[in-house]
């Protein structure tokens, strides 16, 4: 079993919570473990609080990225958090795939620019499916 890392926005926005927690629920259907499944949350608010502050969640989200064994992003919802997860995700090494709607938005040129990440742009809910799976088998091998 696979420890994933997902990243998607919450306080940069969330409409796309029910897409993040469809991709959750996919990728855990695969046999992996997501360490981040609060990203689905569709309760959880632009205000995200933790008992601990903002200390404590970046603690526990730095240490979930050194951790897992890859990182996917949904970047459609631009998010200066999961920006910083997915240089992270680099810095350690860890295999990053960023998953985004190119008829939506234009990803920024240092994610484009960087030949580290995989970028995949999809159109709608069943190519974004068949193309996780196709990381999934890759990223699972």
């Amino acid at each position: 079993m696979k420890k994933v890392y997902f990243a998607g926005s919450i306080r940069g926005g969330r409409a796309d919570a029910g897409l993040y927690q469809k991709m959750i629920e996919h990728i855990k259907a695969r046999g992996n473990r997501v360490l981040t499944e609060h990203v689905g949350n569709l309760s959880l608010s632009l205000k995200e609080t933790h008992a601990g502050g903002d200390v404590s969640i970046y603690d526990q989200d730095t240490a979930w990225l050194r951790e897992c064994d890859f990182l996917i992003a949904e970047c459609t919802c631009p998010s200066l958090g999961v920006g910083y997860e997915l240089a992270y995700a680099e810095r350690f090494q860890k295999p990053v795939c960023i998953f985004y709607r190119g008829k939506v938005v234009s990803l920024s040129a240092m994610l484009t620019g960087d030949p580290y990440y995989r970028i995949i742009s999809y159109e709608n809910e069943e190519d974004l499916l068949r193309s996780l799976d196709e990381v999934l088998d890759q990223y699972s091998a």
